[in-house]
C-alpha cells in the first residue's frame, strides 16, 4: 500500500518509514476504529504519555505516516498526522472528543471510554490513571485508502 501511495506521491519519497497497525488494543477496538478512519469520522486518536514512555515510543509529529491495517495486519488506510498536542486529561475539549468519532461524540462519552482504557493500559506498569495526567492528542487526516 506505500509503495502505491508513493506512486502518486513522490514528495514523500523520502519522508522516512511510517508506522504500521491497527488503531486499537484489541480486535474489537481495533475494527471499530478502522471502520470510523475509513468513513472519515474518526480523525484523532489519543495515547496515555505515560503508556508511550514505558513502551519507549516515540512521540507523533506532524507529517508522520501511519499505515493502519486491521487487527490481522492487513494494510486498509493510510492516515498522516496533521496535529499533536500534549494535554492534561482534564482538559480535553468537546471538539477534540468529537473528532475521535467514537461512541456519541460527547466529551463525558470520551472521558468514560479512554479512562477505561488508560486504566487497562497502565495496570501493565503498576501505574493508574489521574485526572491530571498528561495525553497525547494525535489529529489526522485519511490521505489513502487504495480505492
Amino acid at each position: 500500500m506505500w509503495g502505491d501511495y508513493l506512486d502518486h506521491h513522490l514528495e514523500y519519497a523520502f519522508s522516512g518509514e511510517p508506522r504500521i497497525g491497527p488503531l486499537g488494543s484489541t480486535p474489537d477496538q481495533a475494527e471499530q476504529n478502522l471502520k470510523l478512519v475509513l468513513k472519515g469520522t474518526k480523525r484523532s486518536i489519543t495515547h496515555s504519555l505515560l503508556g508511550m514512555q514505558h513502551r519507549r515510543e516515540n512521540l507523533p509529529k506532524i507529517g508522520d505516516f501511519t499505515i493502519v491495517t486491521d487487527w490481522e495486519g492487513e494494510a486498509r488506510c493510510i492516515v498522516r498526522t496533521v496535529a499533536v498536542h500534549l494535554k492534561p486529561f482534564f482538559n480535553i475539549s468537546p471538539s477534540y472528543a468529537k473528532l475521535e468519532g467514537e461512541g456519541n461524540g460527547t466529551l463525558e462519552a470520551w472521558k468514560k471510554s479512554h479512562w477505561d482504557l488508560f486504566t487497562e493500559e497502565l495496570k501493565a506498569y503498576g501505574r493508574t490513571p489521574h485526572d491530571s495526567m498528561i495525553v497525547v492528542c494525535e489529529v489526522f487526516d485519511k490521505v489513502y485508502d487504495g480505492a
